[in-house]
């Protein structure tokens, strides 16, 4: 299928005749319409192996470290609405496998979706009082510190879809053609795209594109020094200040 069949196709073809865009300060690198993947050499080799280590390292001690919290939240889970503690929901990972995530249960039985599908959106009814605050400071997602020690997951990527994952009511495989380059490393607790506001449900078209090429970008400039800085923001932007959806 060719690029121009794609909504948002024009878009494609600026990039091709400028060979470059920019996601907040990470500098993207196109050839005929698409994001040239990076190259992998010893150095790059090396990085995801110190990323790898460091994943371990930080997710083994954090989950001993936050025993009592997690523990803590775990009754108040439990105490807050009948059902399971934890929720879990097939997602793509790496090279495409699929894995369970897992997650503290904020939303009501009745009104849950193991498939992901349905996106959870402002002022859900189905989320609980407890899941709002949870979802609000994201302390929902600290169970995926054991996916992170696994290896399903690292702490710093792009974040896992769901299978099937739309935006705007599109599959996102057909809204941008190259939306499986984020498949080709590890996803994260968070990313660039996080980092950078965009969070929640992908009701827009073009928002959902943009938080494509954050995570394109973040998988062209990897370091461990940008993983650093996408931990402080995400510490400033989500836990302090977070929306919760």
């Amino acid at each position: 299928m060719s690029i121009s069949s794609f909504p948002g196709a024009g878009n494609f073809s600026r990039r091709s005749r400028s060979g470059g865009g920019d996601q907040h300060g990470l500098r993207v690198v196109y050839r005929n319409g698409l994001p040239v993947p990076p190259s992998r050499t010893v150095k790059s080799a090396l990085r995801d192996a110190a990323k790898r280590c460091i994943d371990v390292v930080v997710s083994g001690t954090a989950l001993i470290a936050l025993a009592p919290v997690l523990a803590l939240l775990a009754a108040t889970v439990a105490i807050s609405s009948p059902g399971p503690v934890l929720f879990s929901q097939w997602r793509i990972g790496r090279n495409g496998q699929k894995f369970r995530i897992y997650k503290f249960r904020t939303i009501r039985i009745d009104a849950a979706d193991e498939s992901g599908v349905r996106q959870v959106i402002a002022n859900d009814p189905g989320v609980t009082r407890v899941g709002a605050f949870m979802r609000a400071k994201s302390l929902d997602e600290l169970p995926q510190l054991f996916n992170v020690l696994r290896g399903d997951m690292s702490l710093i990527g792009p974040r896992p879809h769901p299978v099937g994952m739309k935006a705007a009511g599109i599959p996102y495989e057909e809204l941008v053609p190259y939306y499986d380059m984020r498949h080709s490393v590890r996803p994260g607790l968070s990313g660039w795209a996080q980092a950078n506001g965009f969070r929640g449900p992908t009701l827009d078209a073009d928002a959902a594109r943009s938080r494509i090429e954050h995570d394109v970008a973040y998988i062209q400039n990897q370091s461990i020094w940008l993983d650093v800085k996408i931990v402080v923001l995400t510490l400033k932007h989500e836990f302090l200040s977070g929306s919760g959806v």
